[in-house]
């Protein structure tokens, strides 16, 4: 249940109740220190100051009208004005009941069903994904399995930059070096067709014959042109199959499925272009098709130019967007779009919804959402690159990873089989660098440091797995079996208090995630959980309790932690251990 939610109902409907039609909406905060309460109003000051009461007075009234639920065990008043709350440990104990026997924790599924498309990852074609991929597939990741969970329709959307002018280049390279037979014949590499890509780009800024003929094999191959189709669609076959082994690597739900690239929307296109004309949103200008937008200026205060047909008739990634947003509205029938992509992007997406809105493409009510994220930057805060200057290969850095927790456990134990030591060092690995990201807020740049993140102490992915496989150690050392235990959860010590309200938290977390897209909040959560779980273990003799049923109510408790802990880091794409 959502705690915090249930306790700002009770006091907006006093509100109601006493009269105020105008008032902030109550401010409801967790406390640390619980000795002076559960939660806290922090802004009942400002709803009396507004209203011409005073805070005491308010407090009073509130007190008369919400104090008899059974959430309440006391709500006391402290200067110069604050409500602090005492949770029920009764009620605590129902709720813990009702989570104990849900195999969802207690969270229902959304009333209200969407269908979201969530556009992420999105890597380009003959190229190996580098590290600045990792943030729009994790993130994006986190969102749909958040999305998923709650019961919305979920689209994923592997928007892959697969029509592009890179492929007029790439063609015309391999007819020059005639390569065209030992690429069908998968004799080639993702990584030679990288350096076709980057030698064919070196020869384009030299030669102006090669150049020319770049641009009409990218029109060829928009055409339909046969051969050109062959050679591109075994480019991104090999691209495709290499990324979809780092999707599996990094435990991300996306699938062949779920691509749904440039080319996907190409034959839209000129129907697109002659729409866009003949509702004059689109003129012709020196032979190429552009859209004037009033709402954005240049540099010279002029209204903004989006170049969607280039004088060659080639289709620009301007054009492919437009006719992707008309897809995913009228195919896909999406309620909501969220975009997992570069901050630098955001202007770009403004002006494609606000071309899209004109042309009616799209309902102005349809919900758009660009999320956005920071940057990966090494220790002298600069892009996180190689020695050489280089971008690092994703593949590059969960191998790192891996061969650095490989390292951390033989330290730890240097007997364990070369199997077993493999698999921990899989998980844990990749785990540490997921949870490193997710764990910073999206919308900042953070600093990558692999001694920080493969620890075993702080807010780590290494001290969360951790603290679950230590729950399930516990579990299994009790003769007591979990789900024979019928007696009810009861909460006495303070430590005990303070876990089971934050157990109960758990679904507030999840509805942040689906509404703002932000993974941070599940981690500084999961660590808090952990961290309660601890000092309850400290505090609270387990398996030694001397009354059985104190005994059962604690197992029970730690049971929900696990629980808790093992869904949190699911909803993260982060595998849980057995053993550690």
């Amino acid at each position: 249940m959502n705690l915090k939610y249930t306790i700002k109902k009770d006091i907006e409907q006093a509100l109601i109740k006493i009269g105020l039609k105008n008032y902030y909406k109550p401010l409801i905060i967790a406390k640390k220190k619980t000795e002076l309460g559960n939660y806290q109003v922090d802004n009942l000051i400002k709803i009396a100051h507004k209203n011409n009461i005073e805070p005491y007075s308010l407090y009073e009234k509130i007190v008369f009208l919400i104090h008899k639920k059974n959430i309440y065990k006391k709500i006391i008043f402290s200067y110069p004005g604050f409500m602090n709350i005492f949770i029920n440990e009764n009620f605590l104990s129902e709720k813990l009941e009702q989570l104990f026997n849900s195999s969802r924790l207690g969270i229902k599924h959304v009333v209200s069903k969407k269908t979201i498309v969530v556009d992420y990852s999105s890597p380009n074609i003959a190229k190996e994904m580098h590290i600045g991929h990792l943030r729009s597939t994790i993130i994006g990741d986190v969102m749909v399995r958040t999305l998923e969970f709650l019961g919305h329709n979920v689209i994923r959307a592997n928007h892959i930059g697969d029509w592009g002018t890179q492929f007029g280049m790439l063609i015309a390279y391999l007819k020059y070096k005639k390569l065209e037979k030992k690429l069908q014949e998968n004799l080639i590499s993702l990584k030679e067709i990288e350096n076709f890509y980057c030698k064919s780009k070196k020869k384009c800024d030299l030669d102006k014959n090669f150049e020319e003929q770049s641009r009409k094999y990218v029109v060829k191959l928009q055409n339909g042109d046969p051969n050109c189709y062959s050679i591109w669609k075994k480019i991104v076959k090999i691209t495709m199959n290499y990324n979809y082994k780092i999707y599996k690597k990094l435990n991300v739900t996306l699938k062949q499925q779920h691509t749904m690239g440039e080319s996907l929307y190409s034959k839209m296109l000129p129907d697109v272009i002659k729409d866009l004309k003949e509702k004059k949103i689109a003129i012709e200008k020196n032979k190429s098709t552009i859209i004037f937008l009033n709402e954005f200026k240049n540099k010279l205060g002029e209204p903004m130019g989006v170049v969607i047909q280039k004088k060659d008739k080639a289709f620009l990634y301007s054009t492919t967007e437009i006719a992707c947003l008309k897809y995913r509205y009228e195919i896909l029938h999406a309620n909501r779009i969220i975009y997992y992509t570069d901050s630098r992007q955001y202007r770009h997406l403004l002006q494609i919804w606000a071309i899209a809105r004109k042309a009616n493409y799209i309902p102005h009510n349809l919900l758009l959402e660009h999320h956005t994220f920071g940057m990966m930057l090494s220790k002298n805060k600069r892009p996180f690159k190689t020695r050489d200057g280089d971008t690092i290969k994703l593949t590059e850095l969960l191998d790192e990873a891996i061969n650095r927790a490989k390292d951390l456990i033989y330290q730890k134990k240097p007997n364990l089989p070369k199997k077993i030591l493999i698999k921990l060092a899989k998980v844990i690995g990749i785990s540490a660098v997921k949870y490193s990201d997710l764990s910073k807020n999206r919308n900042t740049n953070y600093i990558f440091d692999w001694d920080t993140m493969l620890t075993f102490e702080g807010n780590t992915s290494p001290y969360i797995q951790y603290a679950y496989t230590r729950i399930l150690s516990i579990l299994k050392k009790s003769t007591i079996r979990i789900h024979k235990i019928s007696e009810k959860i009861s909460l006495i010590k303070n430590s005990e208090i303070k876990l089971a309200i934050k157990i109960l938290e758990f679904e507030e977390i999840i509805l942040i995630i689906e509404k703002k897209g932000t993974p941070h909040v599940m981690c500084n959560y999961l660590y808090e959980l952990a961290t309660c779980f601890s000092n309850f273990y400290e505090n609270c003799s387990i398996l030694f309790s001397e009354k059985i049923k104190t005994r059962k109510s604690r197992l029970k408790l730690s049971f929900l932690t696990a629980k808790t802990l093992k869904k949190g880091l699911n909803i993260l794409g982060i595998k849980t251990l057995k053993k550690m």
